[in-house]
């Protein structure tokens, strides 16, 4: 089974926004880091924010950041992204991930266990 499970993405116009969430389908991942990476075709996949636990503290890419937001629900397991003024560059798979991790190396990609399937994004110019 998927650990995780995004929704939410599809296609819109640049300048437009979209909230994309990823739910847990049974591990609690409230102390956990939840992540958002994003993979463009022929890309490496890149780090896009990051919750460092429930309650925490927030990070993002330089390329979202004021732009892109991270948040959860209460108890933890349901993190999303909303990304207003989207742009062309911004179109790829998003990814949700989840990590339990001692050193604050948020956007390395090994920190991370456990991951969705992605959803795709789509900004038309």
């Amino acid at each position: 089974q998927v650990p995780l499970r995004e929704s939410g993405g599809g296609l819109v116009p640049a300048g437009d926004s979209l909230r994309l969430s990823c739910a847990s389908t049974g591990r609690t991942f409230s102390s956990h880091a939840m992540a958002w990476f994003r993979q463009a075709p022929e890309k490496v996949r890149e780090f896009v924010a990051v919750s460092t636990s429930t309650g925490g503290s927030e990070y993002y890419s330089d390329s979202v950041k004021g732009r892109f937001s991270i948040s959860r629900d209460n108890d933890g397991n349901t993190v999303f992204l909303q990304m207003n003024n989207l742009k062309p560059e911004d179109t790829a798979t998003y990814y949700c991930a989840a990590g339990s991790f001692y050193n604050t190396m948020w956007s390395y990609i090994r920190n991370y266990n456990w991951w969705g399937q992605g959803t795709q994004v789509t900004v038309s110019s």
